[in-house]
């Protein structure tokens, strides 16, 4: 994956660095070395044909720029300053950024990347060609096909899914919003099975989502052919927002849990889990949707609402 330094108008003094750094050919010439290989200031000098202390000034030019990585390692002689790339690409967005406008920044988590689960049949796995392994079998979701699965269904238990932190930990998050579409399940369908459908932010209650039936009486907008009539066919889209201090379900308050409470900046990755509660009032069992099954084009949507820094 390509490394890429973005910038805009208003890093004056970063994109001055940058600018400085690029100004030199030889500095330009030791970017295209290190794009292949790591060199030390030793052998930058000798490939360059310039002296190892001109050698030396370049090197710290560019890793001043965050251009270059350097990191001290043994040499026969003490130690020395090993040279690699950091990034690939240099953006530089010209007309900055509002400061009165928040960012949006969104991960799509695939409904079969779940890292951990409880299953209880009926369950399966399907993707847009077919079923994944057998109906009703809790190990196949094991399966390495997993991660290709568009529908996701179980009688009870839960699904577990690790998304990143995406933005730094120095920028203050306003809103995480969580989406998928979802809906009950029973064998066949039934348009009125109820199920209390509980979502978990880092291991927190955020709030329980009473969903009205399994949907099939009509197909999913979204379904492949070969999905056949009179089973499960699409979800209601739901939304989970976490504020300041509290969390809502579909605009209605769910919980007081809010973003301090959930730390989410002690972890590189944020825990969702989706399931029913072993002591519901409706343990209906859920089915989640991809974007190529059901009504709605998406999968399990993580949305991180921030201001400009």
């Amino acid at each position: 994956m390509p490394k890429i330094l973005d910038l805009n108008a208003d890093n004056e003094e970063i994109l001055c660095n940058v600018a400085k750094a690029l100004s030199s050919k030889d500095r330009i010439k030791i970017i295209k070395l290190l794009y292949y290989n790591s060199y030390n200031i030793g052998e930058i000098a000798d490939l360059l044909q310039i002296p190892a202390s001109t050698a030396a000034l370049h090197v710290k030019i560019l890793e001043g720029a965050n251009l270059i990585h350097t990191e001290q390692q043994p040499g026969c002689r003490g130690s020395m300053k090993l040279c690699s790339r950091k990034n690939d690409f240099v953006n530089i967005r010209l007309n900055g950024i509002s400061k009165g406008v928040d960012q949006i920044s969104t991960v799509a988590m695939p409904v079969g990347a779940y890292t951990d689960c409880k299953i209880t049949p009926t369950c399966g796995l399907a993707d847009v060609n077919g079923y994944i392994g057998y109906e009703d079998r809790p190990s196949d979701f094991f399966l390495p096909a997993r991660f290709n699965a568009q529908l996701l269904w179980t009688a009870g238990g839960y699904a577990e899914y690790k998304f990143p932190y995406p933005i730094d930990p120095d920028i203050k998050l306003k809103q995480l919003v969580l989406t998928f579409e979802a809906c009950s399940e029973v064998a066949n369908y039934r348009e009125n099975w109820k199920s209390d459908i509980t979502i978990w932010i880092n291991g927190y209650e955020c709030g329980t989502w009473r969903c009205p039936g399994d949907f099939g009486a009509r197909r999913g907008r979204l379904n492949p052919s070969w999905w056949e009539n009179g089973v499960t066919q699409y979800g209601l889209l739901t939304t989970l927002t976490i504020t300041e201090t509290s969390s809502l379900i579909n605009n209605e308050e769910s919980s007081r849990i809010g973003l301090s409470t959930l730390s989410l900046k002690e972890n590189s990755f944020i825990t969702v889990r989706i399931g029913n509660k072993e002591n519901a009032d409706y343990p209906g069992g859920f089915n989640l949707f991809g974007q190529k099954f059901g009504d709605y084009e998406q999968d399990i949507n993580m949305s991180f609402i921030y201001e400009n820094s």
